[in-house]
């Protein structure tokens, strides 16, 4: 085979595979600010080039060798600038490096083609926008798929088989796509140079498609363990409601009993201090009447369970909330933001040793259109967020964040947002949704 068809320029198989790398880690969270990230892919770019220079006169075995080892390199974006574990690092390298594969095979093949027909693709200047035109398409058609499912990808912890099945995988497809260009004879190896071509390329290309289908599976197979767990939150916060609805329910028909009983004693009795037990008995029973009506009964259950936890575990808790602006949700629905979001708050400030800093605010109101709930915990100085959750203390962090998931999965049901912050040692949690026009109310 000719030399120009068999080998690609060094640079073009560094830059392709730099940038296939690059592609990921946009996806990826990363553990570093912009212009840390900008910094670190620039220096790895040309640090790869010489390795590449050296490697690429070689022959047969000791060339794929040298690519073994310009894998292990396309690694160090993975593990210099993302979040996550190492079988993350590799599941998403091998990805990178048959992606890399492809495209510059993809877009050489083109361009040797064009060159022979079209004089002026011959000039260095001619070639590189040809390549970079050609690679930037793949890469954006690549990036759109991606990005479909950028939130499986920022979530999920790879486990050690599916990281193993994808190495396997790509180095399968490389091994396939090198055999032509080795002194291997099999009966998928060729002397043809065009057929050596397609053969690489093709195969390549199978190997994006078959990874890419994997990753398919692999994110929808989360995303229904995710609504499994969603659902089982949801049902554990409904029967939470259900629970506390039938509690007060039997303590309202007591305190209303004790009401007449109050009243019989008061005419029955005349002692003055018998009398001033008794009003503050009285007191005591219309406060309980006049606390968390917010005017949604749904609410309501829910903030006296919580508030007598509260009580009970010297938690300060103040609300300020217009439950008729929570009409047009559903008990579930109701039941799920709220308990999640004051669980979460009652845990989070349970942690603190200092008892005075116990403190949570809830206020639900409506604004210009809109359902605003806002949830404040006091919080450690240091808490760190990630995404849209608090970063976990917990040794088994697959469970993590679920409450908050399924505040955000129903917030997205109705339209809404979530967003949380962690500032000036509170973390806050609040939802803005809009407010259907049936259930509007001027303001």
């Amino acid at each position: 085979m000719s030399h120009e068809l068999q080998n690609i320029p060094p640079i073009w198989t560094v830059l392709f595979h730099w940038w296939a790398c690059l592609l990921y880690v946009g996806l990826l969270p990363v553990r570093r600010d912009k212009k840390t990230c900008v910094a670190v892919a620039l220096v790895l770019l040309p640090a790869w080039v010489p390795y590449m220079w050296v490697i690429a006169p070689l022959d047969g075995g000791l060339f794929n060798l040298g690519m073994a080892g310009f894998a292990a390199l396309t690694l160090l974006p993975f593990l210099l600038l993302c979040k996550g574990g190492v079988r993350n690092y590799i599941y998403y390298c091998a990805r990178a490096f048959i992606l890399g594969g492809f495209t510059v095979s993809l877009a050489w093949q083109f361009y040797i083609y064009y060159s022979l027909r079209l004089v002026w693709l011959e000039a260095f200047g001619a070639q590189a926008a040809f390549m970079m035109l050609l690679g930037g398409g793949v890469y954006l058609v690549m990036w759109l798929l991606e990005k479909s499912h950028g939130r499986e990808m920022r979530e999920m912890d790879i486990r050690r088989p599916t990281c193993l099945g994808a190495a396997a995988i790509a180095l399968i497809i490389y091994i396939l796509s090198s055999l032509s260009y080795t002194a291997v004879k099999t009966p998928f190896t060729t002397t043809v140079e065009a057929e050596a071509f397609n053969i690489r390329t093709i195969v390549y290309l199978g190997g994006v498609a078959i990874l890419y289908a994997y990753h398919l599976q692999l994110c929808e197979s989360y995303a229904l363990r995710e609504v499994n767990a969603l659902q089982n939150v949801l049902d554990m916060q409904y029967a939470n409601y259900q629970h506390s609805q039938e509690s007060i329910d039997m303590v309202n028909r007591k305190y209303h009993d004790l009401k007449h009983q109050i009243a019989v004693l008061r005419s029955e009795i005349g002692a003055e201090q018998k009398l001033d037990c008794l009003d503050q008995i009285e007191r005591e029973i219309k406060a309980y009447e006049s606390q968390n009506q917010t005017g949604n009964k749904v609410l309501d259950a829910i903030l006296t369970t919580k508030v007598a936890y509260c009580l009970d575990h010297g938690i300060a808790f103040t609300c300020v909330a217009d439950g008729s602006a929570l009409d047009f949700m559903g008990v579930v629905e109701v039941s799920a933001i709220f308990g999640n979001a004051l669980d979460n708050a009652i845990e989070g400030v349970s942690k603190l040793p200092d008892p005075s800093q116990r403190l949570i605010r809830l206020s639900v109101a409506r604004q210009k259109g809109f359902l605003r709930i806002k949830v404040e915990n006091r919080c450690v100085d240091r808490l760190a967020v990630e995404g849209e959750l608090p970063r976990t203390t917990k040794a088994d962090s697959s469970q993590h964040g679920y409450g908050l998931k399924s505040i955000r999965a129903t917030a997205e049901k109705y339209g809404g947002t979530v967003t949380v912050q962690a500032e000036g040692g509170w973390f806050t949690l609040g939802l803005l949704v809009p407010i259907p026009a049936a259930n509007k109310t001027v303001e």
